[in-house]
């Protein structure tokens, strides 16, 4: 059962990457290719904003969070928008493909350049202990990671059905130009759909610091993971983002006690391409878009 838990947990997460991506795609018609690198920037701020404030990264939600949604936000605007702008009538512009590929790879030398290719992580007061629920023995870091994940998840589901902001992103992804001709500011919900997607990752990079190693090239784990999620859970589906994040960190942390790495990570694969054999749409895509 512990191998279940810290399965879980790993697979919210995952969930959590997923969702800034499937969000993302559900509203510009983009596949951003930066999106690991951007989990790399907010990994590193997150863990040098806690190597100076010496605070509990839950905490630091609250900072690094409007840190990246402003990084996102500014890079939709100044980086994206003029290429979209450019090829407004194409419903997916391939020239932004290529953008935020050459983004991702500026951000990782950066990085490099700067951080250099050391790997570090949070050391917090929890990153050692275990919890223990009945027969249950979890990773205290990973059980937080579990509830932040799923908390997050929930309250960006509430925000997306409940607020009048939440209903202009659905109502842009559906039909930009209907929702244009209905009063609402497509240019700025594209902006702020992105720099949600950036801030979600926020989320995840402070959940993940303190039991997971940061280095430029971090994003690239959990990139190609991420398009397994989305794809499998669903385009545009927030229940099938978490839920598909859950299913392959199951399979992984499952699988790890029965076969190597290398046949843990087939199976996942091969798990995937059932899904997509049985449901094209993914466990919870539909033909309507959000």
């Amino acid at each position: 059962m512990s191998v279940v838990a810290n399965g879980l947990s790993m697979g919210a997460i995952y969930g959590l990457i997923a969702l800034g991506l499937t969000l993302i795609f559900g509203i510009m018609r983009i596949i951003n290719f930066a999106h690991g690198a951007l989990l790399m920037l907010s990994m590193m701020t997150s863990y040098w904003m806690w190597k100076f404030t010496g605070l509990n990264p839950i905490i630091l939600i609250v900072i690094v969070g409007p840190i990246m949604f402003g990084v996102g936000y500014l890079c939709q605007r100044f980086l994206v928008k003029p290429v979209l702008d450019s090829e407004k009538n194409v419903r997916e512009p391939v020239s932004v493909l290529l953008l935020t590929a050459a983004l991702a790879i500026v951000l990782e030398n950066l990085a490099l350049m700067i951080f250099g290719a050391d790997y570090v992580m949070a050391k917090t007061s929890f990153s050692d202990q275990t919890i223990a629920i009945g027969a249950v023995t979890v990773s205290a870091a990973r059980f937080y990671g579990l509830m932040i994940a799923l908390v997050v998840a929930g309250a960006f589901w509430l925000f997306l059905q409940k607020t009048q902001t939440g209903r202009n992103i659905r109502a842009t992804g559906q039909d930009r130009n209907a929702a244009a001709l209905m009063g609402i500011n497509v240019p700025r919900t594209f902006a702020i759909a992105f720099g949600l997607g950036t801030a979600l990752l926020a989320v995840a990079a402070l959940a993940l610091i303190p039991f997971y190693y940061v280095h430029p090239s971090v994003g690239q784990v959990f990139m190609t993971k991420a398009f397994i999620v989305v794809v499998l859970g669903g385009l545009g589906s927030v229940p099938g983002a978490v839920l598909g994040g859950i299913l392959i960190g199951l399979i992984e942390s499952i699988g790890a006690q029965y076969m190597t790495a290398t046949l843990t990570v087939v199976l996942v694969y091969a798990v995937f391409l059932l899904v997509l054999f049985i449901k094209p749409s993914g466990m919870f895509g539909s033909r309507y878009d959000w």
